[in-house]
């Protein structure tokens, strides 16, 4: 896989190969019962996405290993050489169905909003966030390289467009998906809250789902979503991908799964630097997030 330079999508910087089709992603047509799970990368998604699918399964563990997660949720945006885009891939999946996305509020397809669709959005602290996208830009290729931690901590908090890392800016991205919470069927839940109590947080979603609450199928699927079970669970770890796309060896997919890993990287400097940053960049927003547990 080839590491490309990002790509402009209207001020936001993409990975080239999904830049390349946005305007394809731009004409898509959501159904009304279409479940869009939204989130910055590296905030959850695919821990959300295996808890909603699992909802959605009535916990049949079965049913939810039968296919890799990314082919259950596919992901709309998103395009590599050699298979469907996931637009494409949306078009041949019975509807309604559930979608995940990265893209912030004003790249995504105006028909979502306009068929009112649910939404969920995971959110998570800007620290973790920044050390796990690290890796995981070393992991997977498709990404430019990213050099070392201190250069990726600075791309990581860039307001300038190609400076930036892949999907822009993380305080716009949860600012305005929490902005329009006011005015969209959604679900705005955060990281943090699902390590202190995934219990509380799965009933949640069950609840906005309109799904019965019954206790033994939370328990189950709390089991079965946890950090432990998904990373040995070859449908959620990403371990079917080739290592051309994506090496393990660097670091797993699925990594710590923690809240407050960002301590053992960051030094004091650049924590100050982060910190008064960060203070700037949130001013007036009621968002508030946990920087650990």
């Amino acid at each position: 896989m080839e590491r490309l330079p990002l790509k402009s999508v209207k001020g936001v910087p993409m990975l080239k190969y999904f830049a390349d089709i946005m305007e394809e992603v731009d004409k898509f047509q959501a159904h009304p019962d279409d479940l869009l799970i939204s989130t910055y990368p590296k905030s959850g998604t695919t821990w959300i996405c295996e808890v909603v699918d699992m909802i959605y399964k009535e916990g049949n563990v079965e049913a939810c290993r039968e296919k890799p997660i990314y082919l259950r949720v596919p992901f709309l945006e998103r395009s590599f050489p050699g298979s469907d885009a996931g637009f494409k891939l949306l078009q041949k999946t019975p509807r309604p169905c559930v979608i995940k996305t990265h893209l912030p509020v004003q790249l995504l397809p105006k028909s979502f909003w306009e068929k009112n669709c649910k939404m969920i959005y995971l959110a998570r602290n800007a620290k973790d966030v920044a050390v796990s996208y690290y890796f995981f830009y070393q992991m997977a290729k498709v990404h430019p390289e990213p050099g070392t931690w201190n250069e990726f901590l600075e791309k990581f908090m860039a307001g300038d467009v190609l400076s930036s890392v892949a999907f822009g800016s993380w305080y716009d991205h949860v600012k305005d998906w929490w902005d329009k919470r006011e005015e969209q069927r959604m679900l705005y839940l955060f990281y943090e809250d699902m390590k202190e109590d995934p219990q509380q947080e799965i009933q949640k979603v069950m609840e906005f789902l309109e799904r019965p609450i019954d206790e033994q199928l939370v328990e189950k699927i709390t089991h079965y979503t946890s950090f432990k079970e998904m990373r040995q669970n070859h449908m959620t770890n990403y371990t079917c991908l080739p290592s051309t796309f994506m090496d393990h060896s660097i670091s797993p997919f699925m990594r710590k799964g923690v809240a407050g890993d960002w301590k053992n990287h960051f030094t004091v400097a650049q924590n100050e630097f982060f910190d008064a940053d960060y203070k700037r960049q949130m001013v007036g927003s009621t968002l508030q997030f946990w920087m650990e547990m």
